[in-house]
């Protein structure tokens, strides 16, 4: 047997064996491109034929918030268009009036709003888009603005709709027009994907209504109710295609968003609250904000990692919910994977 010399693949490979995920695929580098990459393991395992090949493409959950609505954000707010310290209720007419009118956009992006801890959309508003928009804006908050940190999806989905309002334009024509096409992220879009790319998508996890795993649709039911694209998930992409929005996070030069707003976005912005929250982006696990290692996860088993003091970017695409929910296999993975990435 051939000695496996890459740290890399033999981290991810071994996981892959063990069960944590079936199949991964990682990109590390700096703001000049890519210094390692490669892919492990199969899209299914009831398929052992088909591997993971790096142009896989991966429902990347909760990375929709960076990939899409974070660095959205950062074009409203580079353009002069959003105060993150304003009052939505000032600006706003839909939050006027409502308990969101107090927050700001820096409570949202700080996961500091108030906001309840998690969507249950459909159970507290239904099915049709407007009615739960309506729920959303017009929901109670659970504290005041900035007294706590709560991690919650609606954040997310609140600045999704806060975009729209701004520009009159969909969320994912926004992310497209601003972000995407200028960094030639050309794999990268919000699903349901065309069948012609189906075969090279990574599935998620069995969908009863469906009778099979789902793939090429977004996992996330809050996405999927809202026709598969909002603030919160619904974004398929690449590790190359993610490589290049990390590069720009380290690339002084001309970009969607500025070096201001990742500057901004990369330091904790919540005070003594715990845990610490930057710009939607906080401290990798196992490291603190002086470490200057920043990172975000999604549920189907992605990451992404940055770090401008250190010169260097890493991203790690996985779907372990094909096999399973449990994030502590997961967890440990990525601790590792960082560990490697950011010596």
């Amino acid at each position: 047997m051939a000695v496996r010399s890459d740290p890399f693949e033999r981290l991810l490979g071994d996981a892959a064996r063990a069960g944590v995920y079936p199949g991964a695929a990682w990109a590390v580098g700096d703001a000049d491109g890519v210094l390692t990459e490669g892919a492990v393991g199969v899209l299914d395992p009831s398929h052992p034929g088909e591997p993971v090949r790096p142009d896989t493409l991966f429902d990347v959950a909760s990375l929709t918030k960076i990939l899409a609505v974070w660095a959205v954000i950062g074009t409203l707010v580079d353009a002069g268009k959003l105060d993150l310290t304003a009052p939505l209720g000032t600006y706003w007419p839909e939050t006027a009036g409502r308990p969101l009118a107090g927050a700001t956009a820096h409570h949202l992006l700080t996961h500091t709003a108030g906001l309840p801890p998690r969507a249950n959309l459909r159970h507290l508003y239904g099915s049709d888009p407007q009615d739960v928009r309506d729920g959303v804006l017009g929901e109670r908050l659970r504290h005041p603005p900035g007294d706590a940190v709560t991690y919650t999806d609606r954040a997310a989905l609140i600045l999704g709709y806060l975009a729209e309002h701004l520009t009159r334009e969909p969320l994912p024509r926004l992310a497209e027009k601003r972000v995407w096409v200028p960094l030639a992220m050309t794999e990268t879009r919000f699903g349901p994907l065309p069948p012609r790319l189906w075969e090279r998508c990574a599935p998620t996890e069995y969908d009863e209504e469906s009778g099979g795993p789902l793939r090429g649709t977004v996992h996330d039911f809050s996405a999927r109710l809202l026709g598969g694209a909002c603030g919160i998930a619904g974004v398929f992409t690449t590790t190359a295609d993610t490589g290049r929005f990390l590069r720009q996070l380290l690339d002084p030069g001309p970009g969607p968003f500025s070096p201001d707003w990742t500057a901004a976005s990369l330091r904790v912005r919540t005070g003594e609250l715990s845990p610490p929250r930057g710009l939607f982006w906080h401290p990798a696990p196992e490291t603190d904000a002086a470490r200057g290692v920043w990172a975000h996860f999604g549920f189907t088993g992605t990451g992404v990692w940055v770090s401008p003091a250190r010169g260097r970017w890493a991203v790690l695409l996985t779907n372990r919910l094909r096999l399973t929910r449990d994030p502590g296999p997961l967890a440990r993975v990525r601790d590792g994977f960082r560990a490697l990435a950011f010596p």
